[in-house]
């Protein structure tokens, strides 16, 4: 069997390429949806609704065959239709018998699926897990605060949104531990009204969510997922009171919805496949390497697992490690996609060199295991989060270091930061005047709205003289 990863060096025409295809993982809106439409379709008709079959025609007739068109017809949909088109959606798209009344999960659902969580899960939950999320994102609060000037002040009020929606995924797999990152900062942040949509089924295959949810005090809960409930959430529906922010990882319908729909309500990001970048050197134990590299792999196929370093020999025996664990892996099949379309591992002519090719992949982790972990980690400017040393794997930060695990995918942590109580957060100025205060800005005002021909603001200044 061939090695599951190909070992690059830095310049070469192989890296080239392969550089070039994960800086093509960004582009969003151009996966084709192949035959899945056609496959949906037949399903809908062997299940001898006529309603729904005529409802899944429109749907899909004349659609464009990228998961764009898909997600910007759903919105449309649920935009005009509101619970009818989730309803249907649902039924097409996850084979969900839902209903206007099944919508939002009742609390004697949420009570009884509560109850066949795992106990000792939900401890482990309740006793390590929270209470570090809730530490480290206390320390995140703001304040409000003012400067006092002749009798007025300008300040700044800092207070919590009303209303958000935490997405909290259902498709491959199910993550309670997206539901803790996602509420416990907005939680903090003291948000009143906490929405929770999750694909139907999530919470039947997963009682721990709703134990959760009810350890968190969320009762608002809705069996809807991918972009139906994005549209949901932003726009309302007879059932769906719109919020003001969304957040929370998804499929690619549903980070194409969140997109679509920012500007009428707000997101947290964009959020592309997961990857992790795992800088070693030839100190580095080569199992490890390769369990990190494997620990992001097995999300799904289009997850990114890259090493880099600067030692040929390290790499190899990384490779060799790879292949090892790869037989004995349950999501084997997943994670050797993973490795061939998007993993590698890439030997640098230096540390240095290596440190400047990640940070120009920005990547969403960043693990160091060299023996100069702490200066190498010095030198990083662009990663989501950067583990620090051979005890700090991924997986730590996923379920219970503390910082968020909602982070930026796909190059974008060159600008945007993990999931934070300031996400939940809006800053409103407050300028608070007196006759002092005005005066001696009279003469600043009217020189720049007159520089600017607009003379009304200056005689609305005048007046006041």
């Amino acid at each position: 069997m061939p090695d599951p990863v190909n070992v690059y060096e830095i310049g070469s025409p192989e890296f080239n390429a392969f550089f070039k295809r994960m800086r093509e993982r960004a582009d969003a809106g151009g996966s084709p949806t192949g035959d899945v439409n056609s496959r949906l379709l037949a399903r809908v008709r062997e299940s001898g609704d006529s309603e729904l079959t005529q409802f899944a025609q429109q749907l899909f007739e004349g659609l464009h065959p990228y998961a764009e068109a898909t997600v910007e017809r759903i919105l449309d949909l649920v935009a005009r239709q509101g619970d009818v088109a989730l309803t249907q959606l649902t039924r097409v798209f996850d084979g969900y018998p839902l209903t206007s009344a099944t919508i939002r999960v009742s609390q004697k659902d949420l009570d009884a699926l509560a109850q066949k969580a795992d106990p000792e899960l939900l401890d482990v939950c309740r006793r390590d897990v929270l209470p570090r999320l809730m530490r480290f994102h206390e320390r995140q609060r703001q304040e409000s605060w003012q400067l006092e000037e002749r009798g007025g002040s300008v300040g700044i009020r800092v207070q919590p949104l009303q209303r958000v929606a935490l997405y909290v995924p259902g498709g491959k797999a199910f993550y309670p531990s997206s539901l803790m990152m996602a509420a416990v900062p907005a939680k903090v942040a003291g948000v009143k009204e906490i929405a929770v949509f999750t694909p139907p089924g999530a919470l039947e295959q997963t009682p721990l969510l709703a134990a959760l949810l009810k350890e968190l005090g969320i009762s608002e809960v809705y069996r809807l997922g991918g972009a139906q409930a994005i549209a949901a959430a932003a726009f309302g529906t007879e059932k769906v009171a719109r919020v003001d922010k969304i957040v929370g990882p998804g499929s690619e319908f549903v980070a194409l919805a969140k997109r679509m729909v920012f500007g009428r309500v707000d997101i947290d990001n964009v959020a592309g496949p997961s990857e992790v970048v795992v800088l070693f050197d030839g100190s580095a134990n080569a199992a490890w390497v390769a369990a990190d590299m494997l620990a992001q792999a097995e999300h799904d196929e289009l997850a990114a697992a890259v090493g880099v370093t600067d030692s040929a020999e390290a790499a190899q025996a990384v490779v060799a490690e790879l292949a090892k664990q790869l037989a004995s892996l349950p999501r084997e099949a997943t994670a050797r996609r993973s490795l061939q379309n998007f993993g590698g591992i890439v030997v640098a002519p230096s540390m240095g060199f290596g440190i400047r090719f990640a940070d120009t992949l920005a990547p969403e982790h960043l693990e160091i295991l060299t023996e100069q972990a702490e200066q190498h980690a010095a030198q990083v400017k662009n990663a989501g989060a950067i583990f620090v040393g051979p005890y700090a794997p991924e997986a730590f930060g996923d379920y219970c270091a503390g910082p968020n695990h909602v982070l930026p995918t796909v190059g974008t942590a060159r600008f945007a930061s993990a999931l934070s109580v300031g996400d939940f957060l809006r800053q409103v100025s407050i300028i608070r005047g007196s006759a002092e205060l005005l005066a001696a800005n009279r003469q600043t005002i009217l020189k720049l709205a007159r520089a600017e021909g607009l003379e009304a603001h200056a005689r609305s200044v005048e007046l006041r003289s």
